[in-house]
């Protein structure tokens, strides 16, 4: 058993499952501890559809138990019905809207209550008004909004996954934006928000040097959301999300340290390998 904060207590064993992969002859749940940051339970927001959807079904096949969130309870249970069909591990889905900070418990409560979790994808996003204003016209009742999910969700998120996280060295992984690095006009305020969330994992890996944090730039996929952002343009020609999940893969298979990546590096680096 783990402390938590506010009030939320982690309760974790490691599973026969779990044991029967570290080897024989290892029953000693302390031992298990160091061992069981290869491979568990991930929690990944925002997998009903888009990037978090492609992530979720790349690691469904590769093993992991799955902890999944979305805002809309049918898009989201059509989504966990091809995630579990995708794998042979456990899928729990949960609806509900990550500024919820119950919501946020209840997640945390479902990984634990699987057999723990290693990693913690902060997927789930909000664009903000479409088509996207100038700042001058950005109605900052709007702005507070994509804030609240954009930045301050992953925190929350990430402060009642970290005693867990420290026991089992994980990973945080913050999906980013080039967005957060460049002037584009008309992306002020999701802009802003992840910037401001690129800085929050900059300090969070010098404060947490027992575990990994990433924050990923994906680029431009061809999503709902990029489609929100361009509203009656013609955006077939950008990449599927499918195609930058292996960008993720190779930051959990690799041993790269706490930084900021972007898909198309790690990628190319996978092309040169």
């Amino acid at each position: 058993m783990s402390p938590g904060v506010d009030g939320l207590t982690i309760n974790w064993a490691p599973r026969s499952a779990d044991l029967a992969r570290i080897g024989p002859g290892t029953d000693d749940p302390d031992e298990a501890v160091s061992y069981l940051g290869i491979m568990s339970t991930a929690i990944v927001t925002g997998a009903s559809r888009g990037f978090g959807l492609a992530l979720a079904l790349e690691l469904a096949g590769a093993g992991w138990d799955l902890v999944v969130d979305g805002r809309h309870g049918e898009d989201l249970g059509r989504a966990a019905s091809r995630i579990d069909a995708a794998g042979r591990g456990r899928v729990i889905p949960l609806d509900g809207d990550v500024t919820d900070h119950g919501h946020l418990r209840s997640l945390v409560e479902a990984a634990t209550s699987v057999g723990g979790f290693s990693l913690l994808v902060n997927n789930a996003s909000l664009l903000g008004p479409s088509p996207q204003p100038l700042l001058a016209e950005y109605p900052v009742e709007v702005l507070e909004r994509v804030l609240a999910t954009n930045l301050i969700a992953p925190l929350r998120l990430i402060q009642l996954a970290l005693p867990y996280l420290r026991q089992t060295r994980g990973t945080v992984i913050n999906v980013t934006s080039d967005a957060a690095v460049e002037g584009y006009e008309g992306w002020g305020g999701y802009g802003a928000s992840k910037a401001a969330l690129e800085q929050l994992s900059n300090v969070l890996a010098a404060e947490e040097t027992g575990i990994t944090i990433y924050w990923l730039d994906p680029g431009d996929m061809n999503t709902r959301m990029h489609q929100e952002a361009f509203p009656g343009e013609d955006i077939s020609d950008r990449p599927l999300p499918a195609t930058r999940v292996p960008a993720v893969m190779r930051l959990l298979d690799g041993n790269h340290p706490s930084g900021r990546y972007r898909a198309a590096d790690l990628l190319a680096e996978e092309v040169g390998a």
